[in-house]
């Protein structure tokens, strides 16, 4: 059976937002999809073997308030679809001060004297639509990230996706890495760099690695990053972070961060995590 949610209701309500959770969850989305094509859209995705899928229709298309209530009782008659009609709305306040934020117009705003009328205009116009609607979310006291959660707590669009990790290891003299999201400086840590036989090693020769675990701060350090990680990700996995890249940095990049950088990898994985390992700078002289 094909699921099918209709996401529909005031605009600057966050139905992008809304959208965006579901899509993150699996679901094949359109946005902004002519009323009269839904059935055939319908069709299609039974063919093509979709088995989520998610409409927004809103007042930006000119058949939506005519057309609307009877494409969507058709549907609820569809045994092979299952349907769940979504009405977002907010306080004209909280829109009004989102259309000035984002400085987008007002779909009705042609034919109204100022926004605040075009706003009264479409509450009025879409009371038909919110009366088909099975649940009703005001987004009057949400931000974009609370919004986002409550649609993955609430409707279950999430995957358990996990977030796409980059470790990578770098040397400050060649500059911080532009895609970093958090920076660990290893500059304090003993430096093989001035062991004559290790030097022109790496951090993934197994003399250098030997020299670091001989190490009780290194050990430490390495001890305290992993424990820090592991608290981290799961704030990162609720604000909906896709990916994200820790960069451990030293001198010149060739031992200290890619021991570290090793070594953190190492840890992710264990955990299940989907980790990439880089080393930007190991290969410089």
């Amino acid at each position: 059976m094909l699921e099918l949610v209709v996401i529909t209701g005031m605009s600057g309500s966050g139905k992008k937002t809304a959208v965006n959770a579901f899509e993150d969850g699996g679901y094949f989305c359109v946005d902004n999809l002519p009323v009269t094509l839904i059935p055939k859209f319908v069709e299609l995705c039974k063919k093509a073997g979709y088995e989520k899928t998610v409409l927004v229709i809103d007042a930006r298309e000119r058949s939506f308030l005519t057309d609307c209530p009877q494409v969507l009782n058709q549907l609820r008659t569809n045994d092979e679809v299952s349907l769940r009609v979504i009405f977002l709305e907010a306080s004209e306040e909280v829109i009004l001060r989102r259309f000035s934020e984002t400085r987008r117009p007002h779909p009705l705003e042609e034919v109204r004297s100022t926004l605040l009328e075009a706003i009264r205009a479409e509450r009025e116009l879409l009371e038909p639509i919110k009366a088909l609607a099975d649940t009703i979310v005001d987004t009057s006291e949400h931000t974009v990230h609370t919004l986002r959660r409550y649609f993955v707590e609430q409707f279950s669009t999430s995957r358990a996706r996990e977030v796409a990790i980059t470790v990578m290891s770098f040397g400050f003299k060649y500059g911080i890495p532009s895609v970093a999201d958090t920076v660990f400086d290893l500059r304090c840590l003993p430096n093989p760099h001035f062991v004559p036989q290790l030097r022109p090693l790496t951090g993934i020769d197994d003399a250098v690695v030997e020299y670091f675990r001989q190490r009780e701060e290194v050990t430490a350090v390495t001890e305290k990053l992993c424990s820090l990680l592991d608290y981290l990700l799961p704030l990162y996995r609720q604000e909906g972070k896709s990916y994200l890249t820790v960069a451990v940095g030293c001198t010149g990049g060739r031992h200290r961060s890619v021991y570290i950088a090793e070594r953190l990898a190492e840890h992710l994985n264990r955990s299940g995590c989907d980790v990439r390992l880089r080393h930007r700078d190991i290969a410089r002289d």
